[in-house]
């Protein structure tokens, strides 16, 4: 028995607890290695984020280029669960699997183009001004 007032259980918990985040580093691991476009997904995210340090972007922009990009890899790791789950469950050809995977693809191809977007929105005047030495709407 332990001390008082003191679960002897509790550290049993913290292991438990840091054992979750090993697992889900082995699941993006997975991810980044078997999916390419996760891995051209991180190559992109790397680059914004060179261009939001050389840029000095504000805090807010930082908040939304940090958002835009973890929605992004979600979407990612989300439609490389749906393939698995679907090769895994559907063992033969089925209209509805080929439904599922290109509903989780299409996930992504969305959060790509709102990440573009996102991307336009904070670096294109910036982009605009550092190669054509103005600003493009206004003075």
């Amino acid at each position: 028995m332990g001390a008082p007032g003191r679960d002897s259980r509790s550290g049993g918990r913290l292991i438990s607890f840091l054992r979750g985040f090993h697992f889900a580093a082995q699941g993006i691991a997975y991810v980044v290695r078997t999916q390419r476009n996760a891995r051209v997904h991180l190559l992109i995210a790397g680059l914004v984020i060179a261009g939001a340090l050389y840029f000095r972007v504000s805090a807010a922009e930082w908040a939304v280029l940090m958002a835009t990009i973890g929605l992004v890899l979600t979407a990612e790791v989300f439609n490389t669960v749906v393939e698995l789950a679907v090769d895994l469950l559907v063992q033969y050809q089925d209209p509805r699997a080929k439904v599922a995977k290109d509903a989780g693809a299409g996930a992504v191809l969305i959060a790509a183009i709102c990440a573009v977007g996102v991307g336009v929105a904070v670096f294109g005047p910036r982009l605009w001004t550092l190669v054509f030495g103005a600003r493009p709407f206004g003075p």
